[in-house]
């Protein structure tokens, strides 16, 4: 579907009738419409508007960024230019995986507008775990996701000169820097951005006392800064992916940079696990399951990949693939504990862990995020595959199921 381009150029913040107004004028409904339009972000940079016309029951998503961090206000202001980012990521998704993304049907670079598919059809997957939905092609199709796009978009596919060209494109300082900031710096200091319970200060104060920790950290984070390895999501969290029964869908990839390949794949782990610790005595099979398909997938389909379409001549080499897979598992880990750090003390915390009702098993809970966070970068170095953090999940779980 391609729409009308708007006329518009000065950039305003959209309102509902705004929202309507717009896709009236890019010719996605007849001027004559009849629509409902409701403002659904829950996020906390961007406003999403649900456009329908009840009588056909056509409908579109309109996500707008803001100058700012709409968590925080205008206090925090931000680039508006990650609306493009954004939107190029999921056309270049489009190209290697088409399944796993939203369709595209309009952006506008000076609104900082995308017109994209409607997902409503689909759950958060957030939502649908927290609510005891299973999701039985999440993992392989997570698993399918990371390796192609991980892949494709790597030194080992892309000619050096193309990568560092397409990598100029995704330069994203600012949205960077707050991945920077939120998952690798302030939880590990007594920060102001920090968020927690005042049961969990002997805990966080052990964190910021620990610095063979915050040494781990630091190298994360220094991976993290410079090791440009491959285009990834940057936020990819179950908030961030739709699913039922048979559909997986990823959106929201405005924090999409070069970066380390296990970034992205531990960020998933991480709020996976969170599952795991809101209800442990049910969820761990299911979600020590997920993980490992997870992994066992992308393992599976990245070396396809690269031995069927890798340009890059070392990749002949015997031992190399095994070398990269083993560090991108545990850069995965280390990057997971970090993310399980910064969601339970941090700025940005989670419903999968704030959600739960008795206080007792939601401060344990924490506590065992906390704890494994720690584990996960001390021990990265250790850890082979899902095999070997599969026991350090269970101790977790007993830990957390404690009433």
């Amino acid at each position: 579907m391609t729409l009308a381009i708007s006329k518009t150029k000065i950039y305003e913040p959209l309102t509902t009738s705004g929202a309507i107004n717009l896709l009236k004028e890019l010719d996605f409904f007849k001027k004559d419409s009849l629509l409902t339009c409701n403002e659904i972000g829950d996020g906390n940079l961007n406003l999403v508007f649900q456009v329908a016309e009840p009588q056909s029951g056509k409908s579109c998503i309109i996500k707008q960024a803001l100058p700012y961090a709409k968590v925080v206000g205008e206090s925090w202001p931000l680039t508006l230019s990650r609306a493009k980012i954004e939107a190029d990521a999921l056309k270049l998704y489009k190209e290697h995986v088409p399944q796993f993304v939203p369709e595209i049907y309009y952006t506008n670079d000076d609104l900082a507008i995308t017109v994209m598919e409607d997902l409503s059809s689909l759950k958060i997957t957030r939502k649908g775990l927290i609510a005891g939905e299973e999701y039985p092609h999440l993992p392989n199709h997570l698993g399918e996701f990371l390796a192609k796009t991980l892949f494709y978009t790597s030194d080992f596919y892309l000619e050096p000169p193309a990568k560092k060209i397409l990598a100029r494109k995704f330069s994203n300082p600012e949205l960077c820097k707050i991945t920077e900031d939120l998952v690798f710096t302030d939880p590990f200091f007594n920060s102001d951005t920090n968020d927690f319970e005042p049961e969990l200060f002997d805990d966080v104060q052990s964190l910021w006392n620990d610095f063979s920790l915050k040494l781990e950290v630091a190298k994360l984070k220094k991976s993290f800064l410079t090791e440009s390895e491959a285009l990834i999501h940057g936020d990819l969290h179950t908030g961030s992916i739709f699913s039922d029964q048979s559909t997986t869908k990823v959106i929201d990839p405005e924090f999409a940079f070069f970066g380390p390949i296990g970034f992205d794949i531990g960020q998933f782990f991480a709020n996976l696990i969170f599952q795991l610790l809101s209800n442990p005595k049910e969820k761990e099979k299911l979600i020590s399951g997920y993980i490992a398909e997870a992994w066992n997938t992308f393992e599976k389909t990245y070396s396809d990949l690269w031995r069927k379409e890798s340009r890059e001549k070392y990749t002949e080499v015997d031992g190399y693939l095994d070398y990269v897979l083993k560090k991108i598992f545990q850069d995965a880990v280390g990057f997971a504990g970090c993310e399980l750090i910064r969601r339970t003390i941090g700025l940005a915390h989670v419903e999968d862990l704030d959600g739960i009702c008795d206080k007792h098993l939601r401060i344990t809970a924490k506590k065992a995020s906390i704890q494994l966070g720690r584990e996960f970068i001390k021990t990265r170095g250790l850890q082979t595959g899902p095999e070997s953090i599969l026991p350090l999940l269970s101790e977790t779980a007993a830990y957390a199921g404690i009433k």
